[in-house]
C-alpha cells in the first residue's frame, strides 16, 4: 500500500469488525499477540467499549473508509498510585506497515496522555527466539526505540505459543520530568473536544 491519504479519529464500538480483522492475523500467525484464539466481535467491542472510559483508542482512516491501524493507551497497573502511567498498544493492517502510520498514531497517545497528566508509557514486546523466526521480528523492538522507548527489563520465558518460550521485555518512555504534586489523571472522555481534535488533526498532517 503506497500514497495512502488517511484521517485520525477516535474509535467506535461500531469499528470492532474492522478492527478485529486487522487484530486476528497476529493472534492466529504471531507471537506479537499472545492470544490464542481470536477473539468474537462481542468481546472486542467490549474492550474498545472499557479503554474508551478512560483512555484514547485511535484508529486510521484511509480515505475509502477503510481502518488501516489502531493504537490507545490503558492501564498499566490497576493501583492508584501507578495511575500517572499507562501502556500502550499498536497494531497495523498487514499493508498499511511502514507508512508512518505507527508514528504518527504514538506521537498523538504522547500528547494525549500529556495532556491527561499521565507522564510514562509502557510497552510490553515479544522478542524473537533467534535469527528465523518465523512467528516473531525485532520490528516492533526497532519501532519503540526509534520512537524513544528504552529497554528497562526482561521477563525472561515468560510467554509459551506455538510450541516454545518467549522472553517479553518492557519498554519505557518518560515524557516529561514529572511535577512533585501532579495534578489528577483527566479521564480522556472529559479532554476538552477542542484539544482532542486538534491533536488529531495535526497527527494527519
Amino acid at each position: 500500500m503506497t500514497d495512502v491519504s488517511f484521517r485520525f479519529r477516535i474509535a467506535t464500538p461500531d469499528d470492532a469488525p474492522a478492527l478485529l480483522a486487522i487484530y486476528a492475523p497476529y493472534v492466529e500467525n504471531t507471537a506479537i499477540s499472545f492470544e490464542y484464539a481470536v477473539p468474537s466481535v462481542e468481546e472486542f467491542r467490549s474492550r474498545i467499549e472499557g479503554v474508551r472510559k478512560s483512555y484514547p483508542y485511535l484508529v486510521a482512516e484511509a480515505a475509502d473508509g477503510s481502518l488501516l491501524g489502531y493504537a490507545y493507551t490503558h492501564t498499566f497497573i490497576p493501583r492508584a498510585a501507578y495511575d500517572h502511567c499507562a501502556e500502550t498498544t499498536i497494531y497495523l493492517a498487514l499493508d498499511a506497515r511502514h507508512q508512518g502510520l505507527g508514528k504518527r498514531l504514538y506521537r498523538a497517545l504522547e500528547e494525549f496522555s500529556l495532556a491527561q497528566n499521565i507522564y510514562n508509557l509502557y510497552a510490553c514486546i515479544g522478542e524473537p527466539q533467534g535469527e528465523g523466526d518465523e512467528y516473531l521480528t525485532d520490528n516492533s523492538i526497532r519501532f519503540h526505540e526509534h520512537m524513544g522507548f528504552r529497554r528497562i527489563g526482561v521477563f525472561t520465558r515468560s510467554g509459551y505459543k506455538f510450541g516454545r518460550w518467549y522472553d517479553m521485555s518492557w519498554a519505557e518512555k518518560l515524557l516529561c520530568d514529572p511535577p512533585e504534586t501532579p495534578a489528577p489523571v483527566i479521564p480522556f472522555p472529559q479532554l476538552d473536544k477542542a484539544l482532542v481534535a486538534e491533536i488529531l488533526l495535526r497527527a494527519g498532517e
